[in-house]
């Protein structure tokens, strides 16, 4: 069984209509003889569910691009951070969820508040059952023409790798540095 499930229990009587998708398990002693049984039910935990969808995600970045990206734990106690730390310039945003067919406007607004926190760029990458992962980016991360506007693209994770590759080579001013010169890019060992 996955980490990220576990099981609902409950006590009823052999007499009681079982609901859909319950596993029936019969029960010994005192309460079997009575006729009780106990119900259960596989069932997903959201949070843990979560989790695994960020792990998941760091693996396919170390993979992807070089980086080693892990969780931010720190997310639990401030509203304003990312998910995963790890790749230079981007604040990620994980989200997965069992149903759906785009990205909630309360996700991408969580990212880009985090992102506008630590300067640097937003990505939501998230996955619904059944669908692949997607990651959503500013426009102005592909085409530097849409700088300061708030269109937004919608690609697939590997097409964001592409983004970051091509962003890690770009010789263009940083907005951060005061001085406006470029800056050095800090690889995933350390060096520039």
């Amino acid at each position: 069984m996955p980490r990220h499930e576990q099981i609902r229990c409950r006590y009823a009587h052999c007499d009681d209509d079982v609901p859909d998708g319950w596993a029936v398990y019969p029960l010994d002693g005192w309460h079997g003889a009575k006729g009780y049984v106990l119900w259960s039910e596989h069932m997903t935990n959201g949070r843990a569910k979560g989790a695994q969808f960020e792990r998941d995600v760091a693996r396919m970045c170390h993979s992807s691009l070089g980086f080693d990206a892990k969780r931010d734990l720190e997310q639990y106690r401030s509203g304003d951070r990312g998910d995963l730390i790890g790749v230079p310039g981007w604040v990620i945003e994980c989200k997965r969820y069992a149903s759906g067919s785009t990205y909630r406007d309360e996700w991408w607004a969580q990212v880009t508040k985090a992102a506008d926190a630590a300067m640097c760029e937003p990505v939501l990458i998230y996955k619904f059952d059944r669908q692949p992962v997607r990651c959503v980016v500013f426009l102005s991360a592909i085409n530097p023409d849409y700088w300061g506007k708030d269109d937004v693209a919608t690609v697939s994770f590997d097409t964001w790798c592409m983004i970051v590759r091509e962003g890690l080579t770009d010789e263009d001013r940083r907005p951060n540095d005061p001085r406006g010169v470029s800056q050095p890019v800090v690889r995933g060992n350390g060096s520039a």
